[in-house]
């Protein structure tokens, strides 16, 4: 039995290039990209989906993974991994930099501990808001709805020299702006409270200058900040709901063409 090179090239890019797509999306999608998930992890997981989705993609170009246009095809699946996840990424960083904002208001922007999704210290009212956001993402199913999105984009995106147009890129950039709406609209109500007390001990101190306002100031604002997130924390579930809700649809629309 004999092989030619092109029928070992054809094997071994049936296999690689789905596994970079796969593995660039575990690297960038949110909780599979956490620092506290090991690499190894992630590759196993990269592999362990490679093999199940192999059977069932569609046919992938013959060319030598070596070749030039073997190295772009690569880097298009990359791209295509990199940007899915990515845009899942952002709707857990709208919830990090609204409990910035809220953290920053309320005089609790100095207590920080490490963000175990990213590696970076974040105040531990974004701490909060992530954990939540983590754990209504698993109860509603995202991590298996995003691996069924990645299943479906290898036939409506198949393997091959074209990758991402420059729409899906735009979609991708413009959805960074939806960011930082989703993080106004969670720290607005606080914000607004809290610039109502900010401007009550104004006042106080204008109309009582002996009156140590750093002293009665900071524990009120603070005791009041927790009461605040105590109260919107009914709202935060649909919150994530429509963001998380927003991010898949706008990987559908990556992985459609725009």
């Amino acid at each position: 039995m004999t092989f030619t090179s092109a029928q070992i090239a054809a094997w071994v890019g049936s296999f690689l290039w789905p596994f970079m797509r796969i593995g660039a999306m575990f690297m960038a999608a949110p909780i599979f990209s956490s620092h506290s998930v090991p690499v190894r992890i992630r590759l196993a997981l990269a592999l362990a989906v490679s093999w199940v989705l192999a059977p069932v993609i569609p046919a992938v170009p013959a060319v030598d993974p070596i070749s030039a246009q073997g190295v772009l095809i690569g880097l298009h699946q990359v791209l295509i991994g990199v940007a899915m996840g990515f845009a899942l990424q952002m709707v857990f960083n709208a919830l990090i930099i609204g409990g910035q904002a809220i953290a920053n208001s309320m005089g609790l922007g100095f207590a920080s501990i490490v963000d175990p999704e990213n590696g970076v210290q974040v105040p531990v009212i974004s701490q909060y808001y992530l954990i939540m956001t983590m754990l209504v993402f698993l109860a509603l199913n995202g991590h298996l709805v995003l691996l069924e999105l990645l299943a479906d984009s290898f036939r409506t995106l198949p393997v091959g020299a074209s990758g991402l147009s420059r729409e899906a890129l735009w979609m991708l950039v413009n959805w960074a702006g939806q960011m930082f709406v989703g993080a106004v609209l969670l720290a607005l109500p606080a914000i607004v409270a809290l610039l109502v007390v900010n401007l009550s001990f104004g006042v106080m101190t204008r109309a009582a200058p002996q009156l140590n306002i750093f002293a009665v100031g900071f524990p009120v604002t603070l005791l009041l900040g927790f009461l605040i997130v105590l109260m919107t924390a009914p709202s935060l579930t649909p919150h994530i709901e429509n963001l998380t809700a927003e991010g898949f649809g706008l990987v559908r629309r990556l992985i459609s063409g725009g």
